[in-house]
């Protein structure tokens, strides 16, 4: 049988090895793939542990570890009403200036603050916080805190798990930056002395302790779903595809969820894991042909839901739509790594525009 944790432990040696590689050397940022990153079931671990600039010794410590395992987490919302205005935006791997710039955008924070100003809005990120960039904690504490106060205020912001999420619950770690890992050494009370990390690289450690089933970061990703339906319009990070529909959406954000609290084993589920998963697919943001539309139109209509909204994939000329506006392609390479600008989505009733 395939040893997944043995697998892990491998990967994180290479990344511990060259982590301090570059830390002691000062190298350049390894170069990214030529072609589209592919699910680790089917594209082994690549070593690319720089992509920026270390963060710096002196940053603070920064809050607690959220979410101890005696505090319970509620089950997934996978369907929730509509609202007024939806606004939703894609990845921003580790970038906060530009995840605040595409709140302000949507008009959930002021542009000289960062608490919620939203009101009744409903807010949805599609996914992927994590990788390419130095601020991940302070945008997953920062998506977190903006839920409870948008709730309060009698909105919502759901942040949905993307294919970089699950990766680092997974312990494939080849696209954390060296100041990815150092920000996480800097968390108190990690579990790093636990058994699943023995033989693993120290200053691996700490991130992988923090990520891995049952850790604290993996829990608060498990009060978030994979897949969620909002009114008639369905986001999810790559896609849903009509099998997912017929194996069950609730089961997709309940199975993820039962894997990131630590319930389910190391491996994650399979229906997240290849490439055609919902965190993974490409079918409808690489240029979609007819039979791809078929496809959505199929599956919108399983739902049943209007549209779908993904990210994922990069679109260099801003937000775009496919299949006669039935899937909006959000992900426009904001993060500082891509060098792309913000911009957003705005739903009010059946009339959807990109905003920048």
């Amino acid at each position: 049988m395939y040893n997944w944790t043995r697998r892990v432990r491998a990967r994180a040696r290479a990344l511990g090895l060259l982590v301090a590689l570059f830390e002691l050397t000062a190298c350049a940022p390894a170069p990214e793939p030529a072609t589209p990153e592919r699910s680790p079931a089917k594209s082994p671990a690549k070593s690319s542990a720089g992509a920026s600039e270390s963060a710096s010794a002196s940053a603070p410590e920064g809050p607690a570890a959220p979410t101890s395992a005696a505090e319970p987490v509620a089950p997934v919302q996978t369907r929730v009403p509509g609202a007024p205005r939806i606004v939703a935006f894609g990845d921003v791997h580790g970038d906060l200036q530009a995840a605040k710039a595409a709140l302000q955008l949507a008009g959930a924070i002021a542009p000289d603050g960062d608490g919620w100003t939203g009101g009744a809005l409903v807010l949805v990120q599609t996914g992927d916080q994590l990788d390419r960039g130095d601020d991940e904690r302070a945008i997953l504490e920062l998506f977190d805190r903006l839920a409870d106060e948008a709730r309060a205020a009698g909105g919502a912001f759901h942040v949905l798990n993307g294919n970089h999420e699950l990766m680092n619950a997974a312990g494939d770690l080849r696209y954390v930056t060296p100041g990815g890992f150092a920000d996480f050494a800097r968390v108190p009370d990690l579990p790093v002395a636990d058994p699943r990390f023995a033989g693993v690289a120290p200053v691996v450690r700490p991130r992988m302790a923090a990520f891995a089933p049952g850790g604290p970061y993996a829990r608060m990703l498990a009060e978030r779903p994979t897949v969620l339906v909002v009114g008639d319009t369905v986001f999810a990070h790559g896609g849903v595809l009509p099998k997912h529909v017929s194996y069950g959406l609730e089961k997709i954000n309940e199975e993820v969820q039962r894997w990131l609290l630590g319930e389910s084993g190391d491996a994650p589920p399979a229906i997240v894991a290849s490439d055609d998963s919902p965190v993974w697919t490409r079918d409808y943001s690489m240029e979609p042909d007819a039979g791809d539309c078929a496809t959505l139109e199929r599956a919108l209509a399983a739902i049943p839901a209007k549209r779908m909204v993904v990210g994922h994939t990069v679109q260099e000329r801003g937000i775009q739509s496919a299949c006669d506006g039935k899937v909006w392609l959000v992900d426009v390479g904001m993060a500082k790594h891509y060098g792309g600008s913000p911009a957003v989505l705005e739903i009010v009733g059946d009339q959807v525009r990109p905003l920048s």
